[in-house]
């Protein structure tokens, strides 16, 4: 697995039934490389640390094959890697093999799979629709929230390689349905 595209977002106010919703989920490649700190990335604008941020949540990825997935589903849309809030676009991420608590080296750094992402209104308003929730829920595409063990630059082009396989603990998607189910 490579990244694809490293991705920065700034504080951004969308429309949404009439208001203004302040967020960072649009993010943008940018060319060079990503600082990832312990609580987030450097740089990168986290606008409500209720659900963004924070030790276990301090970068998120997405994988570049869930693209064209969605691409048929909303074509349409203005496409760009960083569209679904992600820091890290990667090929071939896939949360049904990646299990909690997997260590990996990325870069200069090294991270750990903490949790999927859960899907908010904001998505919704990116992909112009709120049934989008329901469709991104009913997949096993949540992306995954990393923790950062090592602080360090990631760059396009880095791997992600695995340093420790975490034993007897599920993979992303079996927690991303169980949240999906309570």
């Amino acid at each position: 697995m490579k990244v694809i595209s490293v991705n920065i977002g700034k504080k951004e106010k969308l429309k949404y039934k009439g208001e203004e919703i302040v967020t960072g989920i649009l993010k943008y490649p940018v060319k060079k490389s990503i600082s990832l700190g312990k609580e987030d990335v450097v740089d990168d604008t986290v606008v409500d640390r209720r659900y963004h941020g924070g030790v276990d949540q301090a970068v998120y990825a997405y994988s570049e094959k869930h693209y064209n997935y969605w691409k048929a589903l909303f074509p349409d849309l203005d496409w760009h890697f960083g569209m679904f809030g992600e820091n890290l676009t990667i090929s071939n991420l896939d949360e049904t093999e990646i299990c909690v608590g997997n260590t990996y080296k990325l870069g200069e750094t090294i991270i750990e799979a903490t949790k999927p992402r859960t899907p908010c209104t904001k998505l919704g308003i990116v992909f112009k629709t709120q049934h989008f929730l329901k469709q991104f829920w009913n997949t096993t595409k949540s992306g995954i929230y990393f923790k950062v063990i090592k602080i360090g630059k990631v760059a396009v082009n880095d791997e992600l390689i695995l340093i420790n396989k975490a034993e007897n603990t599920p993979t992303i998607s079996e927690v991303y349905q169980a949240k999906k189910k309570a």
